[in-house]
């Protein structure tokens, strides 16, 4: 059962990977854990979670979706367990580097994601499924940014910073905006005409989407390329207006009763949030910081993003009503609790220590949560409401 569906193995896995990592990162911080790691442990944090964590709920809503888009039978059995294999090494190898030569390290780390590609261009491809094509020119550039990574934390870069994780955070965030854009106002139209509610949200991808993705993606490169210069932080307030523009035509206060919907527009509200805020900074520099604000895209809108996803797709494909029980509830609000502990971290008097740890318990929280609480779900343990 476990390997019946993509979503399966990589969001438990996953969920486990994003808790662990990050008891591991508070380890390092409070000197009670040192990893055998080349690099340094903030780009490891980096890493891991960017690369790590996210591939592999990429690789499950990827291999999820595309057989609805398709119409062709899902990746299942040994070919599944490969890609789950694979990206075990990749966290096995990259979190013991000094075990191992940095070629392997780089050539077992990249291989799952070269992998993946692999296969969702094959599937779109044999399905005819021409219009997703562009989910393969960001998961292609989500790879290629994984590759920067390695080849600039070898050469002395620090990578939590370096070219190669923005070029995969933005990478990670037009993903989001293109799905996100797709499912949440279509998901919250279908909502709005079951209950009768007034209030409907736009059509998904009309003309403004289309027009906001265009403007989304250059500012976002600008981003990467020049981090540092004011044009690059206009440009992320440019982001963050049309995106916020974006989100208000999608009617989220209408879903504030269906947690599970509105999860997914609370999530999304961290996109133009951090592009505001990184974008700020640079151009009034004592304005806040870089890094704690970085986290409104990296905890926010990518971690809320996904865990209200994958407990949507946890729901649906195992026969269950889509509807969020008070577990799930808890780790929705531990996620966005996480989340601005950590952008306030370095704003308040408290010590930033005490809300780093904060910020952490809270991550946990919400990922060990979910792996408990779904877990029978997407082993099959339980494999109906009816169970």
């Amino acid at each position: 059962m476990l390997l019946s569906y993509g979503f399966r193995p990589f969001f438990l896995l996953g969920a486990i990977w994003a808790a662990l990592a990050m008891v591991l990162w508070l380890g390092m911080l409070g000197g009670f854990i040192s990893l055998p790691i080349k690099i340094d442990p903030v780009s490891w944090h980096a890493h891991e979670f960017l690369f790590g964590y996210i591939g592999a709920i990429i690789a499950g809503f990827l291999l999820t979706a595309i057989p609805s888009w398709t119409g062709r039978p899902p990746v299942t059995g040994p070919r599944l367990a490969v890609l789950v294999v694979m990206w075990i090494l990749g966290r096995v190898v990259f979190s013991t580097s000094l075990i191992f030569s940095s070629l392997i390290v780089v050539a077992i780390d990249l291989l799952f994601p070269i992998l993946l590609t692999a296969v969702v261009i094959y599937e779109i491809t044999a399905g005819k499924n021409w219009r997703n094509l562009i989910i393969v020119l960001a998961l292609a550039a989500f790879t290629i940014a994984n590759g920067i990574f390695h080849l600039e934390t070898n050469n002395g870069v620090y990578g939590a910073q370096g070219f190669g994780l923005r070029f995969g955070l933005a990478a990670v965030l037009m993903q989001i905006s293109i799905i996100g854009g797709r499912v949440i106002p279509s998901f919250t139209r279908n909502w709005i005409t079951k209950t009768g509610r007034k209030n409907s949200p736009a059509e998904p991808m009309q003309g403004f989407d289309i027009a906001t993705l265009l403007v989304t993606l250059p500012c976002l490169l600008t981003w990467v390329v020049w981090p540092s210069e004011i044009l690059s932080g206009y440009a992320l307030l440019v982001v963050g207006l049309l995106q916020a523009l974006r989100l208000a035509r999608w009617a989220g206060l209408a879903t504030l009763s269906n947690p599970l919907l509105f999860v997914l527009h609370a999530g999304y509200t961290f996109i133009p949030l951090g592009a505001f805020f990184i974008g700020l900074p640079i151009i009034f520099p004592d304005f806040s910081d870089a890094a704690s604000a970085q986290h409104m895209w990296m905890a926010g809108a990518i971690g809320t993003m996904t865990l209200a996803l994958m407990t949507r797709a946890t729901l649906g494909h195992s026969g269950r009503d889509l509807h969020a029980d008070t577990g799930t509830i808890i780790i929705y609000l531990a996620i966005i609790g996480a989340t601005l502990a950590r952008f306030f971290s370095d704003l308040t008097p408290l010590d930033p220590m005490f809300i780093y740890s904060l910020s952490a318990i809270l991550w946990i929280t919400a990922f060990l949560g979910f792996a408990v609480l779904y877990a029978p779900m997407l082993t099959g343990i339980v494999s109906s409401q009816k169970d």
